[in-house]
C-alpha cells in the first residue's frame, strides 16, 4: 500500500511538471488538455505502484510502464492542429519519450528514495 501511495504522489508531481511545461510553451492551452496531461502522468504512478510485472530491473519497469501509459495522451496529441513550432509526429514522439522518463523518475523515487520494492 505504501508503494502505491508513493508512486501515485510521484505521478502527481510529474503531472504538475508536465502541466507547467505545457503552460509555459506559449499560447492558450485549454483546461481539459492540462487535466488530461496531469491525470495521464498520475496514471503512470498508479500503474507503477500496482504493477507486479518482473521486468529484470526497476529502471526498465518504470521506463516501459511510462511509455505504455503515455500512449493515450500521445494519440490525442495527434489530433491537435498543426503548429509551425512542431509537427504532430514530433509531439507524439516527445510525449511518449517524456512518459518513459517520468516513469523512470517515479520508479526511482519509489524504489530507491523511499525503498518501496515490489
Amino acid at each position: 500500500m505504501k508503494r502505491l501511495i508513493v508512486a501515485t504522489v510521484g505521478g502527481m508531481i510529474c503531472g504538475g511538471i508536465c502541466v507547467w511545461l505545457i503552460s509555459g510553451s506559449g499560447g492558450d492551452v485549454a483546461a481539459p488538455i492540462l487535466w488530461q496531461a496531469f491525470f495521464s502522468r498520475t496514471l503512470i504512478g498508479v500503474a507503477i505502484g500496482l504493477s507486479t510485472y518482473k521486468m529484470g530491473h526497476w529502471i526498465l519497469h518504470g521506463f516501459i510502464l511510462g511509455l505504455v501509459f503515455s500512449l493515450p495522451l500521445a494519440f490525442s496529441g495527434l489530433m491537435a492542429p498543426e503548429s509551425p513550432d512542431y509537427s504532430a509526429g514530433s509531439m507524439f514522439f516527445f510525449t511518449v519519450l517524456l512518459g518513459g522518463i517520468y516513469g523512470f523518475l517515479i520508479e526511482l523515487l519509489t524504489t530507491v528514495a523511499f525503498k518501496q520494492r515490489k
